[in-house]
């Protein structure tokens, strides 16, 4: 087997860690305290001094957490106690009552006629990355590029607003400096202390103070969208789009501060998680040549001159190749549920309360689901035999009432920007810079994703 055909996964758990080691590696990377056998096990039990936790991989009772029993398995508070600074009472933390009315505010701005509108901003930005990037040929730290690529198309296609904007560039800094503060699970979120103990943590504080920062600067775009909306010159953008929107049960519309969390959360997920799936989509190109000229030879006939929306369909196996990069290197590698009441699963009995993982990392990996699972192979996905676990492991995006609104979005500019970056530039792996996967806010490298990028000749 090509030594390049099976790419960097993370070290696992030792055998016999105790809890405060365990601890400790998490702290610096949460896969770092994760056994091996989650790889092949269906359902895994975690004892901790507090609580204890279950982190499930079995197919069937995956579909029964995220699509026949939703209501039973909502949304665990931790994540909102981490992010909540920066996301407010977002979809992404709700449930209930809350979370459904969220969703049908949200939902039709992502309905059939948007994709089309989609088009030309993230085809505008993409330009921009590739303007920047030709004055850059060489060593280039991919991840920061396709971050300021993601952010540039989130400002596109919810504000109107290329990066290059006063405002969008002072948010995507502020971000930046968010992600290095690492947000991570403090002791007093895993014990469900007041929110004012985590404070006491440094690296909270300084979390806090850069969400506070990002809100301010999001707040000034909601104000001055508000203004243009009541006077008739707002632009046909998803900004405007969820600031008209009325609930179809109520008739309300989000109010200023509603909108400010679902802003804040379109940023972080559509930001990150694109930055993250296209970083990692343009190292296994650049560390697997065969795959990369298939890509180049299709991009290159879509993207030579005036691509149009229609185009898209003709990018087929680019689409594949960033299927197969969201299966290996899911954006967020793990979900929390918790059980609403008693229940069982495997012949272990839940508490109420208990936090229930689902992990797309795994599941994306499982040994006994996948055929050579740790194996970057584009083409299983036209395999009849990908079809089963395609459609029960597979989960990038979730699945069932919470799978993500913005699902369809992220592919296509996914295929936009990978299809256009390929379409101008090879790429190779820079000698001694192999990336270490880790879990930050998604799944990034420890020490970046460093390419050689040269610009292709006509």
């Amino acid at each position: 087997m090509d030594q390049r055909s099976t790419p960097p996964i993370p070290p696992s758990r030792p055998e016999g860690q105790s809890f405060l080691q365990s601890w400790r590696a998490a702290r610096r990377n949460i896969f770092a305290a994760l056994p091996k056998r989650l790889y092949r096990a269906w359902l895994a039990e975690a004892k901790t001094p507090w609580f204890r936790s279950y982190l499930v991989n079995q197919p069937e009772l995956v579909r029964r957490i995220l699509i026949e029993e939703p209501s039973q398995f909502p949304k665990s508070d931790l994540q909102a106690r981490v992010l909540g600074d920066l996301l407010g009472r977002s979809v992404f933390v709700t449930n209930g009552a809350e979370w459904e009315r969220q969703r049908r505010l949200i939902d039709p701005a992502f309905g059939d006629a948007r994709p089309r509108k989609l088009f030309d901003p993230m085809l505008a930005a993409g330009q921009s990355m590739i303007d920047r990037l030709e004055a850059r040929e060489g060593a280039v730290e991919m991840e920061f590029e396709t971050s300021h690529a993601a952010a540039d198309v989130i400002f596109r296609t919810l504000f109107s607003a290329p990066i290059e904007d006063s405002v969008a560039g002072e948010v995507f800094d502020a971000f930046r400096t968010y992600q290095l503060a690492a947000p991570m699970l403090t002791p007093a979120d895993i014990l469900r202390l007041p929110g004012w103990v985590a404070r006491f943590s440094r690296r909270r504080r300084h979390q806090r103070k850069q969400a506070d920062r990002i809100r301010t600067l999001l707040a000034r775009l909601v104000t001055a969208r508000a203004v243009e909306i009541a006077a008739g010159t707002a632009p046909d953008d998803l900004a405007t789009a969820l600031m008209t929107a009325r609930d179809p049960e109520t008739g309300t519309r989000f109010d200023a501060a509603e909108m400010l969390d679902q802003v804040g959360i379109f940023f972080l997920a559509g930001h990150e998680t694109s930055a993250s799936a296209l970083a990692w989509a343009l190292y296994l190109l650049a560390t697997h040549p065969e795959v990369r000229h298939r890509v180049q030879c299709e991009a290159a006939e879509v993207f030579g001159a005036n691509p149009a929306f229609s185009d898209l369909r003709r990018l087929a196996f680019t689409r594949d190749v960033l299927r197969e990069t969201l299966r290996l290197y899911p954006p967020v590698p793990m979900m929390i549920r918790e059980a609403a009441r008693a229940t069982e699963m495997r012949g272990k009995s839940v508490a109420p309360g208990a936090p229930v993982i689902l992990s797309p990392w795994h599941l994306g990996r499982h040994e006994r689901l996948w055929d050579q699972p740790h194996v970057f192979d584009p083409d299983r996905w036209q395999r009849p035999e990908t079809k089963e676990p395609g459609r029960t492991a597979y989960l990038p995006f979730s699945a069932g009432p919470r799978v993500c609104p913005g699902a369809g979005f992220a592919m296509q500019e996914g295929v936009i920007l990978l299809g256009l970056l390929m379409s101008r530039f090879d790429v190779s792996p820079v000698a001694g810079k192999t990336p270490q996967p880790m879990m930050h806010l998604t799944v990034r490298s420890e020490n970046g994703i460093w390419l050689n990028i040269k610009k292709r000749r006509a």
